[in-house]
């Protein structure tokens, strides 16, 4: 049996290697490092893919983030409320653009943002909502962008985890996860569901304004060579790390389709045990599980992943400390029991090695160890 790892892109690689190859050495040959045609053409074909107007190619998924905020023109002090369940980076950068982080708390079969918890949580200073798509399902975006029409709010999409995802409106129409709000965000980091060799971002919009200033920000605010009519950054997806993922993009549905192929694997075998609670399936949305995290019951977790780790399985924890729970973003309003179904998640959750490549021998031998641990206790 191969070496189980919590993501395998060396034999992800092996797949596509003559493609990957191909391209890297393009750039190469082209000496187009910045702004190389591949950069464009990866553009063009994630709008065909996704749907989007307009697809903003930047450094990683916390610039897109970022650069988001920046454009909308918020100013100091208004408040962008987030899932206080979430990496870091959705409140890192509302706080470095000197905004107001109000976290609130999340469901629990999801694990996404509390569409109760927005509503008690907006105030005449709240500007935007910055919903995360978790794991790799899409947040209640109906009633999310319901919530923002009504208050006259900003919705930007983390779907940092979530590029593929598919969400469903009641009404039948269907959009691509990063698509639906006024602004979207993804990460191409490696170990992304589309991730490239290096750090790598995009923005999507489907407002046209919104695209030009978002596109001028990106690049220290011009919108003419020298002339600069925003205080930007310089956030630039660069040309090899474009061409990995002009390689990989075509294989996107195959790899989600292999992510989920994986999931029900886990899901037929956790799927009775009272210790192990499988991740819900939000009934909008499709999910294409950029991790598959288990919530455990009466479980000593550390014990489990000790096990699993003796026998040659990884494991991660998916987050262990909610956000206003940070040192870095501690905040008088809130205080530990604020927040309760993140904090009894951030201590029950555990993924599992999640990943294009897992064999079937992989999956039950995974599967039984767990099993066997949870059994014995």
């Amino acid at each position: 049996m191969k070496t189980i790892q919590m993501v395998d892109l060396q034999t992800q690689y092996q797949h596509i290697k003559t493609d990957i190859d191909r391209g890297i050495q393009s750039v190469i040959d082209s000496a187009a490092f910045i702004r190389g045609s591949v950069v464009q053409d990866f553009q063009k074909h994630l709008e065909a893919y996704t749907g989007a107007k307009h697809v903003i190619p930047v450094g990683n998924g916390t610039d897109a983030l970022q650069i988001a905020l920046m454009a909308l023109g918020l100013k100091p002090g208004d408040e962008v409320i987030t899932p206080t369940f979430t990496f870091i980076a959705t409140a890192e950068v509302v706080a470095l653009l000197g905004l107001k982080p109000v976290v609130v708390d999340v469901e629990w079969e999801t694990m996404n943002i509390s569409i109760d918890a927005i509503r008690k949580a907006i105030t005449p200073q709240t500007k935007a909502i910055v919903p995360v798509h978790l794991f790799g399902q899409c947040a209640n975006m109906e009633a999310i962008m319901s919530i923002a029409d009504e208050y006259g709010l900003y919705v930007v999409e983390d779907a940092c985890q979530a590029i593929g995802a598919q969400y469903t409106f009641t009404d039948g129409i269907t959009r691509q996860a990063a698509t639906i709000g006024h602004v979207g965000c993804t990460s191409f980091f490696p170990s992304k569901n589309l991730g490239c060799y290096g750090d790598g971002g995009a923005i999507f919009t489907n407002d046209d304004e919104l695209a030009d200033r978002m596109r001028a920000i990106s690049n220290h605010g011009m919108v003419v060579r020298y002339h600069h009519e925003y205080v930007g950054v310089n956030s630039r997806l660069d040309s090899i790390q474009a061409a990995v993922l002009e390689a990989k993009l075509p294989h996107l549905d195959e790899y989600i389709a292999a992510r989920q192929q994986a999931a029900a694997f886990y899901d037929q075998a956790f799927g009775e045990n009272p210790h192990l609670l499988i991740p819900a399936h939000e009934k909008q949305s499709t999910h294409v599980f950029h991790q598959y995290t288990l919530r455990l019951m009466n479980i000593d977790r550390d014990a489990l992943r000790t096990a699993l780790a003796e026998k040659g399985i990884p494991t991660m924890i998916y987050y262990p400390i909610p956000l206003h729970m940070q040192k870095a973003y501690y905040d008088s309003r809130y205080r530990e029991g604020d927040f309760p179904i993140a904090e009894k998640l951030a201590k029950c959750v555990l993924s599992l090695p999640m990943h294009t490549e897992l064999d079937q021998q992989q999956l039950t031998y995974i599967t039984q160890e767990v099993l066997n641990f949870v059994n014995n206790q």
